[in-house]
């Protein structure tokens, strides 16, 4: 595993928080049955099985919970915006969604936030980039979910106490492009987080690229660290059984030594063939490798001291720094512990904001498993929503997000220029006056959910 290994070679990469879109079209594989894959002429294919094997399609397809009719009128609705964007344009039924938002996706990646802790705590710099790059790694876990999240409303937010001794709180910032903000926080480290996303539909898979920005600082020395992503990619929407990949680079920089690490994600070939594995070096200033990192991204990472040609120094060994935490069986919705935390009332803080996406009537509604009222509600959300734009647009106002600012800076990244967000510290300033002692929201004390910053008054 030489550092000049062609896998190692730069890659374009992507500022932000991962891609949650990733999961928006991907159920779309076990919702297509053999009549589409005879307009698309795919009739009788054999269809390759990432994990191994071979699946027919209509079984397949049978997985699905969707009506026969549906699969067929969503893939005509679809076949228009081949080559396009589709991060915003597309609505979706209920029937393919997790009871989640993509806020709430967000807040997921901090399951493993003592890993930042350790980052912190160590007095070695390469080993802090092992234990922070552990900690984006920890994330893709999820990434084998292939149900969608909800789309935040502008102005919903989502809190989390309760973990880590940290606070989180995120918003969605903007609506037309889909943008949010995050900030993470406790005595080691603060998590600053800007997300957009781009998309391109090919047809049968999406091409996701995180144009985002992630930042963290880690509170002793200050250090400063900046992730850059690789691409997603969603294959299988229109036959065989959908699944996600992401090959290619994940760079971790510090920016204020210089010192960075990179991790190559392998392709998925035929068969599952190098699914899951990642490896890649710490590398110092001056490029040269100092500790070899090994794993699967939804199993563990391991590292191991190296010399300059990135050879395992002898008398050292490979050692464990992340496994996956234990997971219950046969969930409907494969989530973690954490992530059914994270979608309940046990890390939210008392005097919940009102935005708040455990809130949602839709969310909450398909919880229960009533996908007739959950439907309604997201679309009475979404109409809400527009009537609230032009309330907006006819007093001449503009959307003003509460705990997040729009800075001066535009950073560029391989996939387009972003705006940057940055968190206002209103948020600790609101916690700190309304009694933060740990407690769960009592249910009958729970407001109803609004993000509204002007009057519906088209609903009322």
């Amino acid at each position: 595993m030489a550092p000049n290994d062609p896998k190692q070679a730069a890659a374009s990469g992507g500022g932000g928080f991962f891609a949650s879109i990733a999961s928006s079209l991907s159920n779309f594989g076990s919702a297509m049955s053999k009549s589409v894959n005879g307009m698309m002429a795919y009739e009788g294919l054999e269809v390759i099985n990432p994990e191994g094997g071979t699946e027919d399609v209509e079984e397949e397809a049978k997985k699905g919970r969707w009506k026969q009719e549906d699969r067929d009128s969503y893939w005509k609705m679809m076949q228009k915006y081949v080559g396009s964007d589709i991060t915003s344009m597309v609505t979706l039924p209920v029937i393919i969604f997790e009871p989640m938002t993509m806020l709430q996706r967000m807040a997921e990646l901090m399951e493993y936030s003592y890993l930042l802790d350790m980052a912190d705590k160590t007095e070695d710099p390469y080993m802090r980039l092992v234990y922070a790059s552990s900690f984006f790694i920890s994330v893709y876990y999820a990434y084998q979910r292939t149900w969608k999240p909800f789309n935040p409303i502008l102005g919903e937010t989502y809190e989390m106490v309760n973990h880590g001794d940290m606070t989180f709180i995120a918003e969605q910032v903007s609506h037309h492009p889909p943008m949010s903000a995050g900030h993470a926080e406790n005595e080691h480290f603060t998590y600053d987080v800007t997300s957009k996303l781009k998309t391109k539909f090919l047809g049968n898979s999406v091409d996701v690229y995180p144009v985002g920005r992630t930042r963290v600082t880690l509170k002793k020395d200050g250090v400063v660290l900046d992730l850059v992503p690789p691409p997603t990619k969603v294959s299988n929407l229109i036959f065989g059984r959908t699944w996600i990949d992401s090959p290619g680079e994940m760079i971790l920089t510090n920016l204020t030594t210089g010192d960075k690490v990179v991790l190559y994600f392998q392709p998925c070939g035929w068969f599952g063939a190098g699914r899951y594995e990642v490896d890649g070096y710490v590398y110092n200033s001056a490029d040269e490798p100092k500790i070899l990192m090994t794993g699967k991204w939804n199993e563990f990472m391991s590292y191991q001291v190296c010399d300059s040609e990135g050879e395992p120094l002898p008398g050292t060994e490979l050692k464990e720094v992340w496994r996956v935490a234990d997971v219950p069986k046969k969930d409907k919705f494969q989530y973690t512990h954490f992530a059914h935390k994270i979608n309940s009332f046990d890390t939210a803080p008392k005097k919940l904001l009102a935005s708040d996406s455990r809130l949602r009537p839709d969310r909450m509604a398909l919880e229960k498993g009533d996908l007739s009222t959950s439907g309604y509600e997201k679309s009475s959300l979404e109409e809400r929503q527009r009537s609230e734009k032009r309330n907006r647009e006819a007093k001449n106002h503009k959307f003003t997000p509460r705990w997040f600012d729009l800075t001066d800076e535009v950073t560029t990244t391989p996939w387009g220029e972003l705006e940057v967000y940055q968190y206002n510290g209103k948020y600790t300033e609101h916690r700190a006056a309304i009694d933060t002692s740990e407690g769960i929201h009592e249910s009958d004390n729970r407001p109803d959910f609004n993000p509204w910053q002007y009057d519906n008054l088209e609903a009322e």
